[in-house]
């Protein structure tokens, strides 16, 4: 809804080089549009795999995003279960805009810790916003993963698998966040199925 509202957030992400669906009604209406074989992929699911694959193949890995109890908990985690993990680089912004010289500054950080994925943890536009601006600057390949640091450390808890495959993981997570998210998912989730009707009945083109 983000990408439909704005033209120009589309287009950065329709730019990335790599877009999965996160959640099951973006996999319902590929089904529906033919692709047969489309299938959810979490992120958090997505990070903590390519972590794994990162340890037995000797690549770095970056964390930027969160706040810093949640990065150094993540540190905690990852030299508990994957001993041989290399972490390059890890960092928690501050809320808010960067001024140009942090910017540059943090640009450079990264580019000299190298490391070969950078997990961004920014939440939706921020990260991909962020990532948008930062392509050509940096060397690390990039994955927006949301709210995974929270859900990695255990900071926030994820929903039943049951919920998610039934689509409602936005019901849990609204339940446990519902002053950050109740206009994400109670005022966007009614125009998605209202849009996403229109598109299966060939009334309006996307």
């Amino acid at each position: 809804m983000e990408s439909y509202d704005n033209p120009e957030y589309r287009a950065k992400v329709n730019s990335a080089d790599f877009v999965i669906p996160d959640g099951m009604p973006i996999v319902w209406m590929q089904k529906l549009q033919g692709a047969e074989g489309a299938m959810r992929v979490r992120a958090n699911d997505l990070m903590m795999l390519l972590c794994e694959y990162a340890e037995r193949n000797n690549l770095s890995v970056g964390f930027y995003g969160g706040k810093q109890e949640v990065i150094g908990a993540i540190k905690e985690r990852a030299e508990k279960e994957l001993p041989n993990l290399k972490i390059a680089y890890a960092f928690s912004p501050p809320f808010r805009l960067l001024t140009p010289e942090e910017d540059t500054e943090i640009t450079a950080e990264i580019n000299e810790a190298e490391p070969d994925i950078l997990f961004m943890g920014l939440g939706c536009p921020k990260q991909e916003n962020w990532m948008a601006a930062h392509k050509d600057k940096l060397k690390a390949v990039m994955l927006g993963v949301g709210a995974s640091f929270d859900f990695y450390t255990g900071n926030v808890k994820e929903s039943p698998e049951w919920m998610g495959k039934l689509g409602l993981e936005w019901l849990f997570r609204l339940s446990q966040e519902p002053r950050r998210l109740w206009k994400r998912y109670l005022l966007l989730n009614p125009r998605f199925t209202a849009l996403a009707l229109l598109q299966l009945l060939r009334l309006k083109k996307f």
